[in-house]
């Protein structure tokens, strides 16, 4: 390990974790590393659905029954993802909690279209109260999953906390969503490989990074196999079904959980429909279709 340079790597949120420093100063570095982990510890004790007394199954479990009081931070995700609802038409929904469920893990044969339809029931943004310090989902049944928000939500407060605290190079990983804290101690921006899902052994793309935050997500990272078929962990909220459409989506903008969520509503609306958002939203990205080919604006990508 070079002079200068220290980094931590952890398991936090059911991914992998690194944080990477350089600073003179090798013990407020270490400080610094210590203060990312137990930041990341934060984020999942406070916003897991696993976790019987994280703030999000407390909401959960007053489903149909009352408010449940919330902080400044939680009210910030909660607006974002209501925004996020209403700017992908409703693709983007954090109540799709219920579906999640039926399409687990463990799934050995497919639900049934009435299974789908009752958990269609408890699924909708728009049947969420959300005031200035209180959230009330109004069904009985209905359920939060910050799935596709907290991981990226705590990138960028890691980045910020370890910048407040005098760190100006280094990056933070948490399992794919990167935020830049600041360019290599030479100024150079950083170079992040992106893989291509049916060839992970050699990047296919390489941006270069000085600031902001990169994310990459498609179905090929987590998916449920039945019946000799895989469905993708990503859940159409208006249907029911796991999406088919592209097989991986990465995006570069200033905030690792504006890139976060622009992947996903690309991915959850489509081939067709989420290359002509990803455009309109005029950021650097990398997307793969079904067939192996490369469309985007994130330069240096290999043309299988």
């Amino acid at each position: 390990m070079m002079a200068g340079e220290v980094q931590a790597e952890f398991t936090a949120m059911g991914c992998p974790c690194k944080v990477r420093l350089w600073t003179a100063d090798r013990s407020l570095a270490q400080d610094i590393l210590h203060a990312s982990h137990q930041e990341a510890v934060r984020f999942e004790h406070k916003y897991s659905r696993y976790r019987h007394d994280s703030i999000i199954s407390l909401i959960n479990q007053a489903a149909g029954q009352r408010a449940v009081t919330i902080d400044a931070e939680t009210a910030g995700i909660m607006e974002y993802s209501h925004a996020c609802f209403v700017q992908s038409d409703g693709y983007f929904d954090i109540t799709a909690g219920k579906l999640r469920e039926i399409w687990s893990m463990n799934a050995m044969s497919l639900p049934t279209q009435s299974d789908i339809n009752s958990c269609l029931e408890t699924v909708g943004w728009d049947k969420v109260k959300l005031e200035k310090d209180t959230i009330f989902l109004t069904r009985q049944g209905m359920e939060l999953d910050l799935g596709g928000v907290v991981k990226e939500y705590a990138a960028d407060a890691i980045a910020e906390q370890a910048r407040q605290a005098g760190i100006d190079s280094g990056y933070v990983n948490l399992g794919g969503d990167i935020a830049i804290i600041g360019p290599q101690p030479d100024g150079k921006p950083w170079p992040i490989g992106i893989s291509h899902p049916q060839q992970p052994e050699e990047p296919i793309a390489t941006i270069q990074l000085s600031e902001g935050a990169l994310t990459t997500s498609g179905g090929y990272e987590r998916y449920v196999r039945i019946e000799g078929k895989k469905y993708s962990h990503m859940i159409n909220p208006k249907t029911g079904w796991p999406v088919d459409s592209l097989l991986a989506v990465t995006v570069a903008a200033p905030k690792a959980v504006v890139a976060g969520s622009l992947t996903s509503i690309a991915l959850l609306k489509g081939d067709t429909e989420g290359l002509a958002f990803l455009k309109d939203c005029q950021v650097p990205f990398l997307a793969i279709d079904q067939s192996g080919a490369c469309h985007g604006s994130i330069e240096e990508a290999a043309h299988a």
